[in-house]
């Protein structure tokens, strides 16, 4: 039998002004999204005039013909595609191979380790000092300059860690190790196929990081080719600067008015693509991910 607790009037108040505020928190989230995309899909002298507001005016898909037709696009797409597979494929295998020791009671010198990590996040040796270092290494004008500076998150190793020792129980270690069972075969068999909920948020907080960075490869490329997309799009979104001869027959309508803007919201568009696809197949994980991995054992 079901009971239910009435509510009193401060209750329902509280209820509804939770409606009202959450309500215009989405609607404040959610507009600007919806007229990047009405905008990239208007024509070029909606966009100029002011007119799109909240549904495509004049629909149109020049903007995206355009972008296609730009070659550097599709050179920092393949770029962008490689730093972020291959970057959050080392980040995570680093992030296991750390947090889980660390998360083990039998682990001598956890202590000291964990203080090094955590020192790491409170100070560094700052930009000039770190791009030195990558110089020495021989990694500046590379890909790797993107990936082996960035190649650790201390915060995601802190709550890998924590979802270890929350859900892994150490019977569990006990017994596999009466089977046999070492301890490198007990992390792939065992705790692995366990994880999947936190190895799917870190891989997305790594995917989304490597996809969004453009500062790293401000510092440390030179050569165009090895660009990521975001390099390219700040080029062309705040700087201005795009290659008329690499537009073919778009460059015909590059003297139209609104076309620049067209550009952008179709640029904006194009590159969140992957982080909206990636999103739903990890977001059942999320929420447990993060949950789960914030408790301190």
């Amino acid at each position: 039998m079901n009971i239910k607790i009435a509510e009193t009037r401060g209750d329902r108040i509280f209820t509804v002004c939770n409606y009202i505020f959450l309500s215009l928190l989405v609607l404040s989230v959610l507009y600007p999204l919806i007229y990047v995309v009405s905008a990239s899909l208007s024509s070029t002298k909606a966009v100029a005039s002011g007119q799109v507001w909240l549904f495509p005016v004049d629909f149109s898909l020049l903007g995206y013909k355009t972008i296609f037709e730009y070659s550097k696009i599709w050179l920092g797409y393949g770029n962008s595609l490689f730093y972020m597979i291959v970057g959050t494929t080392v980040n995570v295998i680093l992030t296991i191979l750390a947090a889980y020791p660390l998360s083990r009671k039998d682990f001598y010198g956890r202590g000291f380790f964990m203080f090094l990590f955590v020192f790491t996040m409170m100070f560094n040796g700052g930009l000039i000092p770190t791009y030195l270092l990558v110089s020495d290494l021989g990694l500046v004008n590379t890909r790797w300059a993107l990936i082996i500076p960035s190649a650790l998150s201390v915060f995601n190793v802190i709550i890998t860690m924590s979802f270890f020792r929350a859900t892994i129980p150490n019977e569990l270690l006990e017994s596999a190790q009466l089977d046999g069972c070492n301890d490198f075969k007990f992390l792939l068999k065992i705790v692995l196929p366990l994880s999947a909920p936190i190895i799917a948020v870190i891989s997305l907080f790594y995917a989304v990081g490597h996809w969004n960075s453009y500062f790293g490869a401000l510092i440390y490329l030179r050569d165009a080719s090895l660009f990521p997309l975001q390099l390219i799009l700040r080029d062309i979104l705040v700087q201005n600067s795009v290659d008329p001869a690499m537009l073919g027959d778009a460059t015909q309508l590059a003297n139209k008015i609104g076309l620049q803007q067209l550009l952008k919201y179709s640029l904006i568009v194009v590159s969140s693509l992957p982080v909206l696809i990636a999103y739903p197949f990890v977001q059942k994980y999320f929420v447990k991910g993060v949950m789960i991995g914030s408790l301190k054992g």
